[in-house]
């Protein structure tokens, strides 16, 4: 009996006690395991940052940084990310080095993840009309994937569409989010724009007015998407622009946000939850830690970062180079003497980490301003 009763009592604290990671195992996270990354996020209340990479090594600093914090990640490609993980001398007709290199990185994080210890949001970042031959590629790998393992090679994919009018977002949206639920992969979809430049998309002349999302726009999101997959979040704009500028160029609202949670409760009618909507947060580097707080208390799951990850990559060479300029002037020769040779100084893997450990530490920070440091434990 007290044998039982130990038993017992060992599996309600166990049970009481499990943690986000005993529900996520390690790998690439795909169908419902997103949903349940996302749910916890707007539970708790933080959001899992979403960094662009470009490289093997600023997909594993990403990697490093969540395994050491206990952190959830996303790790994305854009556009301009594929190809350049591609190779910049491959030909990229119809977006085919693009493809190539999208899938290149997929593969690596399928690789390591696990080795890692950590799940792993695999996402593909802005997709312009322009670009769909980009996306419909990676549509087409993840059927054949999806066939050959029974699960999709990305947990998820943004369209970004929102130049266009709200009806043609929609129906281009239907039908890939038609396509992606039957394999269980998450669409982002943006409406509104974010301004500034990323990526060769210039929106750094648009109407200001175009910045902030209408509560009705995301309803009418909710209303045709709902039916199909409850597998998608949505970039609502609330002021937000791509890069880092001066204080008081950028007019944030997030409160926009909570006004659009509460119109899609309302319209939804009494057995809606708070927060309907997952809500993504784009332009985020160099955002006031405030306004911030306020888009996760709204809802916000992701917040993409790049811009400020980029400065802590080149910054991390920076100050390598700064410490150790006398002993990469050449090959042979530096302050210890004229024949001492400078390799160790120069060797890729030396320099290469110095930008890592930088980016690491950066990406501690975000992880510590969206409140997500260590929710795995």
């Amino acid at each position: 009996g007290i044998c039982w009763a130990s038993e017992c009592l060992f599996f309600f604290v166990r049970l009481t006690n499990m943690g986000l990671m005993d529900e996520l195992k390690p790998g690439v996270l795909v169908g419902e395991d997103v949903i349940k990354l996302l749910d916890h996020a707007k539970k708790e209340g933080y959001a899992i940052p979403a960094f662009n990479c470009t490289s093997s090594s600023t997909i594993n600093a990403c990697m490093e940084a969540a395994a050491k914090t206990k952190s959830p990640i996303m790790i994305q490609v854009s556009n301009g990310g594929g190809v350049f993980y591609a190779g910049k001398f491959l030909d990229n007709t119809n977006q085919r080095a693009c493809i190539a290199g999208s899938l290149a990185a997929a593969h690596h994080v399928h690789q390591l993840a696990e080795l890692y210890g950590i799940p792993v949001v695999l996402h593909t970042d802005h997709c312009a009309k322009k670009l769909l031959p980009w996306f419909d590629g990676m549509m087409d790998v993840n059927e054949q994937y999806f066939k050959a393992h029974g699960k999709p090679l990305f947990s998820s994919h943004m369209l970004d569409l929102s130049e266009e009018p709200l009806e043609e977002i929609l129906e281009y949206c239907e039908k890939y989010l038609t396509r992606m639920a039957k394999m269980g992969i998450t669409l982002e979809l943006e409406i509104g724009i974010t301004g500034g430049e990323e990526d060769g998309v210039d929106n750094s002349g648009i109407d200001k007015e175009k910045l902030y999302t209408h509560p009705d726009d995301v309803w009418q999101v909710y209303k045709r998407l709902s039916p199909i997959s409850h597998r998608y979040t949505v970039a609502a704009s609330f002021g937000n622009v791509h890069g880092v500028y001066s204080p008081g160029n950028v007019v944030l609202k997030p409160e926009i946000l909570g006004d659009s949670q509460k119109y899609v409760r309302e319209k939804i009618g009494p057995n809606a939850p708070e927060k309907p909507m997952y809500f993504v947060f784009h332009g985020g580097s160099g955002s006031e830690k405030g306004k911030i707080a306020t888009a996760l208390q709204h809802g916000v799951v992701k917040m993409n970062v790049d811009t400020d990850t980029q400065w802590a990559y080149w910054s991390g060479l920076l100050e390598f180079y700064k410490a150790k300029e006398g002993y990469l002037q050449g090959q042979i020769g530096n302050p210890d003497g004229p024949e001492k040779p400078n390799k160790k100084f120069y060797d890729p893997r030396v320099w290469i980490r110095k930008c890592e450990e930088s980016m690491i530490k950066r990406i501690v920070e975000t992880f510590e301003d969206l409140n997500c440091k260590g929710k795995l434990a």
